[in-house]
């Protein structure tokens, strides 16, 4: 058999040396080539058509969907955008409000802290006061009784019995009377 197919090559190989074009239309197969173009164009162009279309339609759905997808993300971005903001200012706000509020805070401890003092200090200078008033009055009944004691004594060794019960009697119609 493969004798067969080079022997019909063969002597066309050695005819022709070199390339050329056979003009032997029967032998070219050219009108079989155009009958069975011509069938898949009359046939494959539906065909391809149909497929054409329902290729089309599903690139045009397709864009379509990425389309409405990429508007709800961009729609999604921006409320996202303004959540954040909304975040970001009211974050600001707390802030703002936390100093004024540390400010209020540092301003009544310093004037509680000021006040604290100022009473410390009067009540130190009321305890120094009355200490100073308990020594003064310890001292002055010191001398008080110092002073009876020296005047008792002296009272004693100048008075007689009788002159002694005299001022005593003297001393106790004087606080009656002024008891009164």
């Amino acid at each position: 058999m493969t004798n067969g197919i080079l022997g019909s090559i063969a002597p066309h190989l050695l005819a022709h040396e070199g390339f050329g074009i056979n003009a032997d239309i029967l032998e070219t197969n050219v009108i079989n080539l155009a009958i069975v173009i011509g069938v898949l164009v009359y046939f494959g162009r539906g065909v391809v058509g149909n497929l054409m279309s329902t290729r089309r339609a599903v690139i045009e759905e397709a864009i379509t969907e990425a389309e409405s997808a990429q508007a709800a993300a961009a729609q999604a971005l921006e409320a996202q955008q303004q959540k954040l903001a909304q975040a970001q200012a009211e974050a600001e706000r707390i802030v703002a409000e936390a100093r004024v509020s540390a400010e209020r805070n540092r301003e009544s401890i310093l004037a509680k802290s000021a006040q604290d003092v100022q009473r410390m200090r009067e009540d130190a200078s009321k305890d120094l006061a009355a200490e100073q008033d308990r020594a003064i009055a310890q001292l002055r009944r010191r001398a008080a009784v110092a002073a009876i004691e020296q005047v008792t004594g002296q009272l004693q060794s100048r008075l007689s019995v009788e002159q002694q019960h005299q001022l005593i009697d003297r001393s106790l119609s004087l606080i009656q009377g002024g008891g009164n």
